[in-house]
């Protein structure tokens, strides 16, 4: 798919960017190979090819999902001027 340079015009004009007008051939050419380059991707064979989390096929080490502070809920909303249910009250400011 190759773009023009009306089309690149257009989607920057879109996208709300400024180019320099003698500028727009190169980033027309640029654009275009992109596009070359994801065609030629597509055309790849990927049947059979499972989606991979990662490309190294690592996981993540993840600490350990372990309660260390106390609870300390109802001692913050002692300041509060308003709690219901464990809950801030607050104004309702939207009417």
């Amino acid at each position: 798919m190759s773009l023009t340079p009306e089309q690149v015009q257009q989607v920057a004009h879109l996208a709300r960017l400024e180019l320099n007008a003698e500028m727009v051939p190169t980033y027309a050419q640029q654009i275009s190979n992109i596009l070359a380059m994801v065609d030629q991707l597509s055309a790849a064979d990927t049947q059979g090819v499972s989606p991979m989390a990662h490309p190294l096929g690592l996981t993540q080490r993840l600490r350990p999902d372990v309660v260390t502070e106390p609870n300390r809920r109802e001692a913050y909303q002692a300041h509060a001027p308003a709690v219901e249910d464990g809950l801030f009250l607050v104004p309702k400011v939207i009417e």
